[in-house]
């Protein structure tokens, strides 16, 4: 693959986005094992460290074979959002460009992929005592009853939310409070704009009942892969922690059932049903967001490896005549 004809400044990026588990990361892999490509990981948990197994990291082998970015880049502990992935990415994405090769960007960050799209609307700083007010709200209510309030007066940002991660929640409610408008009428208020890059963006569809199985076999393929001790190994350093205050990124399917069961809150079999289930859900608000929010031209996600070198010549003609 090459793009030799464009400037750079004009090099195409194409981009390949998503539900989880649609084949995203084996796709974006074979393209750029077969040019001179390397990957933006637009997936806000792979950029943890020790967060492995659980986030369906590329293997060493593919780490070894192309150049991933975003991958392990930072501790757990620490805070990363998708306005600060979008300017790291943006500059990755031009350093990239300046050493002759392609890029191309891969995940299912809701947030990550609009950021690199359209960027994001001018919303209001923290206010530090409506924060602590609703936070205080939150554990004495419970995330649920925050969350049924989101849904009666933003029902379109409450769809992208899971009500179990509470920052986002938190976030768009202290908006409301703030500006009296909601994250949905400040976003459709903002002009569009124009991208420092010529982005492609592709979304891997597949029927909802494949989808859902294929969850269900990873999450079983991901605890006989090590799931478990992985994140006994993240709750013995880290739970101690997180009673203090919430780290954001142990709040993940997977880690976080596991979590459960390490509290004696529900059975390891129930813990695993509950990982399937809440992946489901993630998938449904994935292709909620990118359906309405996103202009993704959509692509049957690959079922066999023919159907994965097929899928590859095709978007390696794309460029070569972009």
């Amino acid at each position: 693959m090459t793009s030799a004809k464009h400037p750079k400044q004009s090099r195409p990026v194409i981009m390949i986005t998503g539900p989880t588990a649609s084949g995203k990361t084996a796709l974006a892999h074979a393209i750029a094992k077969a040019g001179n490509t390397e990957i933006i990981s637009a997936d806000s948990r792979q950029v943890y460290r020790g967060m492995d197994i659980g986030t369906a990291k590329p293997s060493g082998e593919m780490l070894d074979e192309v150049p991933y970015h975003f991958i392990s880049e930072k501790e757990i502990e620490e805070e990363y959002n998708a306005g600060s992935f979008t300017s790291d990415a943006l500059l990755r994405i031009r350093s990239i460009h300046e050493k002759g090769h392609d890029v191309l960007v891969v995940g299912g960050s809701t947030l990550y992929i609009q950021g690199l799209l359209h960027g994001f609307s001018e919303l209001p700083q923290k206010d530090h005592e409506t924060r602590r007010k609703l936070r205080e709200e939150l554990k004495a209510a419970g995330a649920n009853a925050l969350y049924e309030r989101l849904k009666s007066i933003d029902p379109e940002q409450a769809a992208t939310l899971d009500p179990s991660k509470t920052q986002r929640l938190v976030r768009s409610l202290e908006i409301i409070t703030i500006t009296g408008k909601t994250v949905t009428e400040l976003k459709s208020s903002e002009k569009t704009r124009q991208p420092p890059f010529k982005f492609i963006p592709f979304g891997l569809s597949l029927p909802r009942n494949v989808l859902y199985t294929r969850i269900d076999k990873r999450t079983e393929e991901m605890m006989a892969s090590g799931l478990l001790e992985e994140a006994q190994q993240l709750y013995m350093l880290y739970r101690a922690a997180e009673t203090r205050g919430i780290i954001n990124a142990l709040e993940t399917v997977g880690y976080k059932e596991l979590f459960q069961y390490f509290d004696g809150i529900h059975s390891l079999q129930r813990a695993i049903e509950l990982i399937q289930q809440h992946t489901r859900n993630y998938a449904k608000r994935q292709l909620t967001f990118f359906k309405n929010r996103l202009n993704v031209q959509w692509l049957a996600a690959p079922g066999n490896r023919e159907n994965l070198e097929t899928l590859v010549q095709k978007l390696r003609i794309l460029y070569s005549k972009t």
